[in-house]
């Protein structure tokens, strides 16, 4: 007879424990299996809940009903999306994990590829305000052959979307447009992050370090608001504003279908009026500190700021080139000829024109050059021409002249005349007399 030590005997138990725990079988689960082996031999060893369906069991008719659903209905939709319309708009309170396998094994999902190498997320910015990102995704967002780019902004604090909208083309119009009404409804943000798109930055050597000294008209506008411009030289630097398209492009297109909406116009009612919020409410998240790094902007003239500006020197008849027109500068008070001066040419947004010198506004001009607003002194001279085109020069003394009711009402007299006659002394003096048969009437003013 073989005897071990109990040294022996502790490392054997603790080799069974392991392997035991290595196949996922405890020591009370194996008593049971010697037990049922000892009482009904090898056919105890069997699962004896085998043909028996789980009380979680899915009904067939359900299973048919969700996957019919999904290739009639929302067949582009992602798993996510689909199992959220399933709850919202079906009432069907199935787990994500039982659709998403369910469609994968009916064949109507592909099975996600495999994660690769693992890198390191950013960390947010504390505040809103301190951070915002800005991309925008060339898409066919409307399922057909058109092409638009949907321009994003987004703060890096909490993934809350600013501003979104759908363009022809991305371009610096388009980008100011959407920085101009984030800063009038949220206030001047600290930094932007954007990629280097000519729009943004100058780059002397394709795929090159940016010139931070050469200013494009965005930037240019943001230095004169104080906000740092940040360039991104790889797509996995702009990570946060990449994952945000991916789940544009995996929503946005299937809604503006089940919607109904073929037009650019109505998506873009559509993104301001409805679903800029709801996707808020989905993908925002709690900032890590509460407060804001907004400032509110005060004493800047955004229509100025936000516009495409042309330096230009006066000709010598007042007028400025620009574009194939002739913009004429209205007289100024404070000096008598702009000619040789170098203006400011600012094109709007919405295509108008306006010059400045300085601090002073020349003038306002519709997209054809035509004067919209003149000038103050312009608008003076213009009230002072007669219909004939001459300046009324004003004479010295005044005629005199008093309303027939105003002086029967404080001086009654018997005569009607109201006049007076103009003539000269022997000195050439001016003397204001009565005609005969009138009375001198003073001018009466009222407190």
């Amino acid at each position: 007879m073989v005897s071990y030590s109990k040294t022996a005997m502790e490392r054997a138990m603790k080799v069974q424990e392991v392997i035991l725990q290595a196949i996922g079988i405890s020591d009370r689960h194996m008593r049971r299996w010697r037990e049922r082996y000892q009482e009904f031999g090898y056919d105890g060893l069997f699962d004896r809940r085998r043909g028996t369906p789980s009380p979680k069991r899915v009904p067939l008719a359900q299973v048919e009903q969700v996957l019919g659903r999904y290739g009639e209905k929302y067949f582009d939709l992602n798993v996510r999306h689909f199992h959220e319309k399933l709850r919202e708009e079906h009432q069907v309170e199935l787990s994500y994990t039982w659709v998403k396998l369910a469609l994968q094994g009916a064949g109507l999902v592909l099975r996600g590829r495999k994660r690769g190498v693992h890198r390191k997320r950013r960390p947010r910015r504390a505040l809103p305000g301190m951070l915002l990102h800005i991309d925008g995704s060339r898409h066919r967002w409307f399922q057909d052959e058109r092409w638009h780019d949907l321009i994003v902004i987004l703060d890096d604090a909490s993934s809350e979307i600013y501003y979104a909208q759908l363009v022809e083309e991305e371009s610096t119009v388009t980008v100011l447009a959407g920085l101009r009404e984030v800063i009038q409804r949220k206030g001047v943000f600290c930094a932007l992050y954007s990629d280097r798109g000519s729009h943004f930055w100058l780059t002397p050597k394709v795929g090159g370090r940016v010139d931070p000294h050469r200013l494009t008209q965005v930037g240019r506008a943001l230095r004169e608001l104080g906000v740092q411009m940040i360039p991104a030289y790889s797509p996995q630097a702009r990570g946060r504003s990449e994952r945000n398209f991916g789940t544009w492009q995996g929503r946005l297109p299937q809604e503006l279908r089940l919607r109904g909406i073929p037009t650019l116009e109505a998506a873009n009612t559509f993104l301001r009026k409805h679903y800029v919020s709801e996707f808020n409410r989905r993908f925002q998240v709690q900032a890590a500190e509460r407060g804001s790094a907004f400032v509110t902007r005060t004493g800047r003239d955004l229509d100025l700021i936000f516009s495409l500006q042309f330096e230009r020197t006066v000709n010598r008849d007042n007028t400025v080139n620009f574009q194939n027109l002739g913009l004429q500068i209205e007289p100024v008070r404070w000096r008598a000829s702009l000619a040789g001066c170098t203006v400011m040419v600012h094109q709007h947004l919405d295509g108008t024109l306006s010059m400045t010198h300085g601090p002073h506004r020349l003038g306002h001009y519709s997209a054809q050059g035509a004067a919209i607003r003149p000038t103050k002194m312009a608008a003076r001279r213009a009230m002072e021409k007669t219909r004939g085109g001459k300046v009324q020069k004003p004479t010295f003394p005044p005629r005199l002249e008093i309303p027939q009711t105003a002086r029967d009402s404080h001086f009654p007299t018997e005569t009607t005349s109201s006049t007076t006659q103009l003539s000269r002394d022997r000195t050439g003096g001016l003397i204001l007399s009565p005609v005969p048969g009138s009375v001198i009437v003073p001018i009466l003013t009222q407190d």
